[in-house]
């Protein structure tokens, strides 16, 4: 063979390697198998013959109905709630302390979207769940695999003064486009949404996928409350990515439509290839934010406005204590759970004392933490000296207030650490040593996708495994000064492989340092 043949052999071969195409994720197969929605035309058999007969490849369909098979406890499902905003009920977590009784372990977890995760449930039992969930206005439709999660927003919108608007209708309303509608279930990953008017950036906006920040936009003398956009916020998938202005601003009549076009070029345009480079981040990297604003304007029906003022203010809360509403002599009373982990009595007290003392609303905030809203300044001393806010405080520690954590391996088979026990242990180490400090977030995170916000903690906590004298040992790498607001930041790692029963006294001497702002 001379040369010219042998190279156009090679050149052949080449040709025919570059119009290959890539081999399908396992995760993109399913989705094209057929519509993740359609597995609760399984459930009824899953139901007569038990979890053992949900073929390996069909466990995570089933979270596109909200039910996650834990590797940790065969046997033993979790439910996660879509809860918009975070808004509940007496009557809801009356039902929810019911099931977790009935079917489980008796507790369930706050989350950091502002939802709730059941526990310890059997296949078995799902169908009788839903049903309870349904009579109560609940259900788990799409919280999990690559689906839009809960959308998350102000806790207390439509209570606190310091809001430019109650945004909690516009993420009603987008959760209704979406919530069961097939158009939205082949995402190339999972999708996070945030929806807020709140002034006090109690949302971690620059997370999400999707955010909508309460703005102001005036022309020819007329002033219109809105919403400006940012798009591609990420917290796993490599990191933390904050989100990019896209100039856009947008009327709250008009704003669920836009989230739900934008969500839509996710669908059609978004990667697919590798997993961990599947989110709208690398989208919005591979095209550039103009070029996803005009593929935006190609397909929304009204002209996109250029982006309005950002009112959010430079302070944020976590809307912790007691505080004024717009209502002339009423109050909100924010309740710190700590770790997000609340046994079924307390669910039930928490339903008492709401409609006692208020109107039977209940809110989540995305510290894992619960409001009751709607209390008359003539009963705030009598609630205030109800037991239950011994066990959840509106006047806890600092520290105390502001520690999130994860699930943490116990259920979660991402992570690579325990960290609820963990966390509760350095939050009462720190409260003997340090007493009360100015405020402070410590965040846990099990593993890199980065379900407990540690980016954008003062102090964050990234679990891992690393090797002490031969021995593999729990640890963590501590993240501090990140940032979700308006002047958004990484947070820069500052210490490495912290073996995790040393952190209480490394977070005791990183503690004061970091208060002195």
């Amino acid at each position: 063979m001379d040369k010219l043949e042998a190279k156009k052999i090679r050149l052949k071969s080449d040709n025919s390697r570059k119009k290959r195409k890539p081999k399908l994720h396992p995760a993109e197969a399913l989705k094209r198998q057929k519509n993740g929605l359609d597995v609760v035309d399984d459930i009824p058999y899953y139901v007569r013959n038990g979890w053992e007969s949900i073929p390996d490849t069909e466990r995570d369909r089933l979270k596109y109905v909200g039910v996650f098979y834990r590797r940790q406890t065969p046997g033993a499902f979790m439910m996660r709630l879509r809860m918009t905003s975070g808004i509940s009920n007496s009557d809801q977590f009356r039902t929810i302390a019911s099931i977790s009784d009935e079917h489980g372990p008796g507790f369930v977890d706050l989350t950091t979207r502002q939802q709730i995760q059941l526990r310890g449930f059997t296949i078995e039992n799902v169908q009788n769940i839903w049903n309870q969930l349904e009579e109560v206005g609940l259900n788990s439709l799409q919280t999990g695999f690559d689906n839009i999660r809960g959308v998350t927003g102000c806790p207390v919108a439509g209570f606190t003064p310091n809001e430019l608007f109650n945004a909690s209708p516009v993420a009603k309303e987008y959760t209704n486009i979406i919530a069961g509608n097939k158009e939205f279930t082949d995402l190339p990953r999972k999708f996070n949404v945030g929806i807020t008017g709140c002034l006090d950036n109690c949302t971690h906006a620059a997370s999400q996928d999707i955010a909508l920040i309460p703005a102001v936009r005036e022309d020819e003398n007329l002033e219109s409350k809105g919403f400006n956009v940012l798009v591609g916020g990420k917290m796993g998938s490599g990191g933390y990515t904050p989100a990019q202005e896209l100039d856009v601003f947008v009327l709250p009549e008009d704003a669920a439509a836009l989230c739900a076009e934008i969500t839509l070029i996710f669908r059609d345009h978004g990667p697919r290839t590798v997993r961990n480079k599947s989110r709208m981040a690398f989208l919005i990297a591979d095209w550039g934010v103009e070029k996803f604003r005009k593929e935006l304007e190609s397909r929304f029906p009204k002209p996109l406005i250029s982006a309005g003022k950002d009112m959010r203010g430079k302070k944020k809360t976590d809307h912790t204590g007691i505080f004024s509403q717009k209502e002339k002599n009423h109050n909100y009373v924010g309740l710190v759970v700590p770790v997000g982990r609340i046994n079924s009595d307390q669910l039930l007290e928490v339903a008492r004392i709401s409609d006692e003392y208020g109107t039977g609303d209940i809110r989540l905030t995305q510290g894992q933490n619960l409001i009751v809203p709607n209390v008359a300044d003539r009963k705030i001393g009598d609630l205030t000296a109800e037991p239950l806010l011994q066990q959840l405080r509106y006047d806890s520690s600092e520290v105390m207030r502001g520690m999130v954590s994860c699930t943490g391996i116990d259920y979660c088979h991402f992570s690579l650490i325990e960290t609820k026990e963990r966390a509760l242990e350095a939050i009462r180490h720190l409260e003997s040593k340090l007493g009360n400090t100015q405020p402070l977030t410590v965040h846990w995170s099990g593993c890199p996708n980065g379900c407990g916000n540690h980016a954008v903690a003062d102090i964050g906590l990234l679990g891992k495994k690393t090797k002490i004298d031969g021995v593999v040992t729990d640890a963590v790498d501590v993240f501090v000064k990140g940032d979700s607001g308006p002047n958004s930041k990484v947070a820069p790692k500052l210490l490495e492989n912290v073996p995790c029963d040393d952190l209480p006294q490394v977070l005791e001497g990183l503690v004061p340092y970091l208060s002195r702002k």
